[in-house]
């Protein structure tokens, strides 16, 4: 399929001669860490990139390069982690706004158009309703409607290769084995699926070869049954390392209490108890619904609060002003890192110091020498890469690098507490693993870690406590030895209810 695409930008190459063949009916797991090369070979597929050298044919037939036409009549379709689905329309709707209605003297033909979104849905294996509106359907749900969108056959060509970029990225483990069985369906169609990654454990499970790529060249094609993980970790970083820090909180001592909320209702939210000390990491945990997804937002004061109070160090935190909040010593770090995270079409620098310029002002300008100290850093503290291209654009930088950014901006305002939601999602093993010992080691310094993710065992790794939520509600407080996969999985269904909260 791809045959010796090499592609370079001003200061690197960001793909190195690199060969990729994907069969019909195969579902081929692309796999490397931030910044491999990986980004950039999808958007050499797509068209979006013009190679320095190489060639790319799908069957049989060239890719005109950056060309999106040429990769469209090729058969590509590509569904990024953004699904592009409208909301507040139909699954119908939806499924025709691509390739259009089918029409009668200009009216749509609602029957015609019914009958052909079952048979995308159906051809993709998604079970929905076309009525249904896209709001009212699971995130697997939804990346299922956007895999059937790019099935629908139309006029120019059936779907020959569909690439899904990070499709598990931000779906609770309850919905993985479901998209999983949707590109299982796909790929028996006979579509070629090269399926992007970061969740190690999805690749036997969905994947009949796998295809690393490391520092823009590719390492290995491989069964994906017939590897070992350790081995394939090593493919992707060069060296052996520890997927997950141990728990180092239980011996740091606990002090005073930094956060406590108290009745807290907020969206899902329904009268959240708890508190947290100096020197604990406390995850909180909950399936989709929980009210997990807004805790630490309602907290923070991006989500209005119904009732209920926050307390900070320095007293009670006003209710829906982040600013509030920030001055009561307390950061925060969403999920959605593109659109509430950062700036991303700012500079690396000016995130990092925007939020804290005191240290950095001398009447009547910015100190520029101590701002770039203070960026050589926070860049190595964190080992952001590329080093020292701290006038680089936020969203020039790889997944990992961007949450490493957005992390020290807060680390760098030394809060009293640090809330963090999914603060490693689409992010690969090697960055996971530096946030993780950064999170351990800012609690051993005195902040209250609160971490609210989707991943059990990001949350058995890491953290002293997990709170679980089920329900809107605060159900049980695991500790020490009870901070275990199988059990925060449990209470958080609802099938153990022997540990619970006063």
């Amino acid at each position: 399929m791809a045959r010796g695409l090499v592609k370079a930008f001003p200061g690197t190459i960001a793909v190195r001669s690199v060969d990729l063949e994907v069969m019909a009916g195969e579902v081929h797991a692309l796999l490397g860490e931030n910044g491999s090369g990986k980004s950039t070979l999808i958007k050499i597929l797509s068209g979006y990139h013009v190679p320095d050298s190489g060639s790319v044919h799908v069957d049989g037939e060239a890719l005109e390069f950056g060309s999106t036409v040429s990769s469209y009549r090729l058969g590509c379709r590509f569904i990024h982690q953004d699904l592009g689905l409208i909301e507040t329309m139909t699954v119908r709707d939806n499924l025709m706004l691509g390739a259009g209605f089918p029409l009668r003297l200009g009216t749509i033909r609602d029957r015609l158009a019914e009958r052909e979104a079952r048979q995308a849905l159906d051809r993709a294996g998604v079970l929905v309703d076309p009525k249904q509106l896209v709001i009212e359907l699971s995130p697997a749900q939804r990346t299922g409607v956007a895999v059937a969108r790019a099935l629908r056959r139309d006029q120019a060509v059936d779907t020959r290769v569909l690439v899904l970029d990070e499709p598990t990225a931000s779906l609770p483990e309850a919905e993985v084995n479901h998209l999983l069985e949707i590109v299982r369906t796909v790929a028996s169609r006979g579509v070629a699926v090269i399926y992007v990654t970061h969740r190690l454990e999805e690749v036997p499970l969905v994947a009949d070869r796998l295809t690393v790529l490391r520092g823009g060249s590719k390492v290995a094609t491989v069964a994906a049954r017939s590897i070992e993980r350790r081995d394939l970790i090593h493919l992707l970083v060069g060296a052996e390392i520890e997927e997950t820090p141990a728990t180092t909180s239980s011996e740091v001592p606990i002090g005073e209490a930094l956060l406590t909320v108290d009745k807290l209702r907020a969206s899902a939210l329904n009268g959240v108890s708890f508190e947290v000390r100096a020197g604990e990491v406390v995850g909180i945990a909950g399936i989709l619904g929980s009210g997990r997804e807004t805790l630490l937002a309602a907290i923070f004061g991006a989500v209005p609060r119904v009732e209920g109070s926050v307390r900070g160090k320095g007293g009670h935190v006003i209710p829906d002003q982040p600013a509030a909040a920030v001055r009561a010593g307390i950061g925060y770090l969403p999920a959605d890192r593109k659109n509430s995270g950062g700036f991303f079409k700012l500079s690396a620098r000016e995130n990092l110091t925007l939020p804290h310029l005191a240290p950095l002002w001398q009447m009547p300008a910015l100190r520029r020498r101590r701002e770039r100290a203070e960026c050589e850093r926070w860049f190595a503290q964190l080992s952001v890469r590329p080093s020292g291209r701290f006038n680089q654009p936020l969203e020039r930088f790889s997944g990992g690098n961007q949450q490493k950014l957005l992390l020290a901006k807060w680390l760098r305002c030394e809060p009293d507490v640090l809330l963090l939601d999914e603060p490693t999602q689409g992010v690969d093993i090697a960055s996971r693993v530096e946030i993780h010992q950064h999170l351990t080691t800012t609690a051993s310094h005195g902040t209250a870690v609160v971490l609210a993710s989707s991943d059990v065992a990001e949350l058995a790794a890491v953290c002293s406590r997990v709170i679980v939520l089920r329900g809107g509600r605060a159900v049980a407080d695991l500790r020490g030895d009870e901070v275990r996969m199988d059990r925060i999985s449990r209470e958080a269904h609802g099938s153990d209810a022997r540990r619970r909260l006063a």
